[in-house]
């Protein structure tokens, strides 16, 4: 499945998604039901990620990076030499 798609492409692949959430809806199995209405709830959710690949994962790296130093430093002195040892772990 590719990343990155085309206005055009997601123009057609809309309808599809669409349809296919409305089949699950109305299926007559519960779990099939709930998949349905979940999927119809993140809908446009769903179809910006289509659309754009960028995501928040390198940022969020480094977030748990600094957290883990914090966790294991049980705080530093002072703020300065927090601040050397994130540029050293997260460059």
């Amino acid at each position: 499945m590719k990343k990155h798609r085309t206005r055009q492409q997601c123009r057609q692949l809309i309808p599809r998604f669409l349809r296919a959430i409305a089949q699950l809806r109305q299926a007559g199995l519960p779990q099939l039901t709930t998949l349905g209405e979940t999927l119809a709830s993140w809908a446009t959710e769903i179809t910006a990620m289509w659309r754009f690949t960028r995501n928040h994962a390198i940022t969020e790296g480094f977030h748990t990076k600094m957290e883990v130093l914090q966790r294991q430093a049980y705080g530093f002195r002072n703020f300065e030499n927090y601040r050397l040892r994130v540029k050293v772990l997260c460059s």
